[in-house]
């Protein structure tokens, strides 16, 4: 059993710049574990994950699924619209409620928004709007999970925890072509 916070020696992370600050992408065996993403710099994208990472992969080492998310992440920063869906992701700590609130959020499409109200409802959740806020603010996998698709109640954008906060939330929003009241 490793000790809390020492690296788990199966996750595996590849750090790579894109339009949206540097990120890191970590895997544990084939799926999806994080995603940091707005970082200023290589060091800070591995600073942000890296006391879980027992290894990183340089990119030209990365197996072709991997390698192939990378690219499609780097896409993804430039405006070209991807859904993820065929991602898979390590949720196996999260409960049944939290797998279905990141679920449905998946199925945001690109340049749309719900309200966390409506998310709740679609998760078979009705009237635990604060409980999807919270699931979602401790969103691992952001841009695979488009959180930055949930708004509040009146349409404002709310809250947002990548680097930047609510100006990476806007900017993502506006990539996607997605009109927001009070952005």
């Amino acid at each position: 059993m490793s000790r809390v916070g020492a690296p788990v020696p199966a996750l595996r992370a590849a750090v790579f710049p894109s339009n949206l600050g540097w990120m890191a992408v970590v895997w544990h065996e084939g799926r999806v574990h994080r995603i940091a993403f707005g970082h200023p710099c290589r060091q800070a994208a591995l600073a942000a994950v890296g006391r879980l990472v027992a290894a990183v992969q340089r990119l030209d080492r990365l197996e072709s699924t991997l390698r192939d998310l990378v690219e499609r992440l780097q896409a993804l920063a430039v405006g070209t619209p991807d859904d993820f869906l065929d991602v898979e992701l390590d949720l196996s700590d999260r409960t049944a409620f939290q797998r279905a609130v990141l679920e449905q959020c998946r199925r945001i499409p690109r340049g749309q928004v719900s309200t966390y109200s409506q998310l709740a409802a679609r998760a078979g959740f009705p009237g635990a709007a604060r409980a999807v806020g919270n699931v979602l603010a401790a969103n691992r996998v952001p841009l695979i999970v488009p959180c930055h698709r949930v708004v509040g109640a009146s349409g404002k954008l709310g809250g947002f925890s990548a680097p930047q906060g609510l100006d990476m939330k806007r900017q993502l929003l506006q990539l996607e072509g997605a009109l927001v009241r009070g952005s």
